[in-house]
């Protein structure tokens, strides 16, 4: 299914502020990340229930829900920026309208557990969402020039990113499978995924260049969700797979770049390793949804626009 693009931000745009999973753990950091929000020339908004608390979650689900669902509603919000990841966007699936979202494509941001939502929109509403940095974590932590950079591209211009480059941190991509590859980009956090098998917003894979990434699993657990996947078919036709830079531990000494080359080795399509997406200080933004081009033999994920078969 092809996807629309939502209409791309500029100065003065209104960024509707979300919170659908976790609170922040320090509130001066969504502070400094609406300041550097306006720094940039954004207008920002929050929802009815902005700062509530509920137990782990930023406010009961159906407060959450309703914020998220007022600014899809809200004509004055040109897109929607979510506060953190964490854990709890899955909970909203039942309350959210999703003919009413479908009627209002907006640029949605945000990585880690908005993988859900990522996932809903695109299959559910049928738009373009973007996998980039969230408001607490990124704009009001450690949001680099490399980050703010992409983040402008990105949503400036959906759909038109370029190459997404490895930042000058001495880290490299590696190639898992040699090959070229082109497919829209679908994905995002692993354990999402994986979570998103056998519900209404499923991950549709066959065609596609499947994004993933992780934080701190230890490389069984990797392992593991990756081949929950490949029974689910999640790998049978997939045009070629791109596994962003992560942390996490070794098991029994085998370390998770171990896992990839062998379980993705033997998927057999073109796959790399390392790309800054993801939960890395550096991170670029991703337009999923988009026709990209990854080149593997180069370590190379090319974002052109849609229909665009080579760069």
């Amino acid at each position: 299914m092809d996807l629309r693009k939502p209409p791309a931000l500029k100065p003065g745009s209104m960024l509707g502020l979300v919170a659908p999973a976790g609170y922040p753990s320090n509130p001066e950091m969504t502070d400094r990340g609406i300041s550097r929000l306006q720094s940039m020339g954004f207008r920002v908004k929050t929802g009815r229930f902005w700062g509530r608390k509920s137990g782990y979650l930023a406010g009961k689900d159906p407060e959450r829900a309703s914020d998220l669902m007022e600014m899809f509603a809200d004509p004055e919000v040109d897109g929607i920026l979510c506060l953190r990841g964490g854990y709890g966007s899955i909970r909203l699936i039942p309350l959210l309208d999703f003919q009413l979202i479908k009627k209002n494509p907006k640029v949605f941001i945000g990585f880690s557990d908005m993988t859900t939502l990522h996932l809903a929109f695109q299959r559910l509403c049928g738009f373009v969402t973007f996998h980039g940095p969230m408001l607490a974590t990124d704009f009001g932590g450690g949001a680099t020039a490399y980050t703010i950079e992409h983040f402008r591209k990105a949503v400036t211009a959906p759909g038109v990113v370029g190459e997404i480059t490895r930042p000058s941190d001495g880290k490299k991509v590696e190639t898992l499978v040699g090959g070229r590859a082109v497919g829209a980009l679908t994905g995002g956090n692993l354990t999402l995924v994986a979570a998103s098998l056998g519900t209404s917003s499923e991950i549709e894979t066959k065609g596609r260049i499947l994004f993933l990434e992780e934080v701190g699993e230890e490389a069984y657990r990797v392992d593991r969700m990756l081949t929950h996947l490949k029974l689910a078919g999640k790998f049978d036709g997939v045009a070629g797979v791109v596994f962003g830079y992560s942390t996490g531990g070794a098991t029994k000494g085998v370390g998770l770049l171990e896992v990839l080359r062998e379980v993705l080795g033997r998927v057999g399509v073109p796959a790399v390793y390392g790309l800054a997406l993801g939960h890395e200080v550096e991170k670029a933004t991703l337009p999923l949804g988009v026709k990209a081009v990854l080149d593997a033999d180069r370590g190379r994920l090319i974002v052109p626009e849609p229909g665009v078969e080579a760069v």
